[in-house]
């Protein structure tokens, strides 16, 4: 299986295979029909309080905010995850859509990493 990681902005592609947007809030001036989005998995976003600490300073605190979201995703959100993992399954292409603009230190990096070994 392949997982990649994109932004809502980005134009949507036949390569992305299945799209799961995984932010809590649809991206703003993004159309349902652009997005071509697969699943909304809005359980498995980070808490609107880690959220807000991403926006603010994604540079700065990722190292920080990458281990909040892992806890979140070990605690708050390991049925959302188990969910998440039992529907990309057997999917050869997976993209993983998320908002943020920064493309290197954001939750959708932290997620893959996280999608990886359980998705074999």
């Amino acid at each position: 299986m392949e997982l990649r990681c994109k932004r809502a902005y980005e134009n949507a592609s036949a390569e992305d295979g299945f799209r799961v947007l995984i932010d809590r809030l649809w991206p703003r001036g993004v159309s349902k029909e652009k997005a071509a989005i697969d699943l909304w998995a809005k359980g498995i976003a980070p808490s609107t309080e880690l959220r807000h600490d991403w926006h603010a300073a994604p540079d700065a605190d990722f190292e920080v905010n990458a281990e909040r979201y892992r806890a979140q995703l070990a605690a708050e959100s390991a049925p959302a995850l188990q969910e998440l993992v039992e529907e990309l399954k057997g999917r050869p292409v997976v993209t993983l859509v998320y908002g943020l603009r920064n493309t290197e230190h954001n939750h959708a990096v932290v997620l893959a990493e996280v999608l990886r070994p359980l998705l074999g």
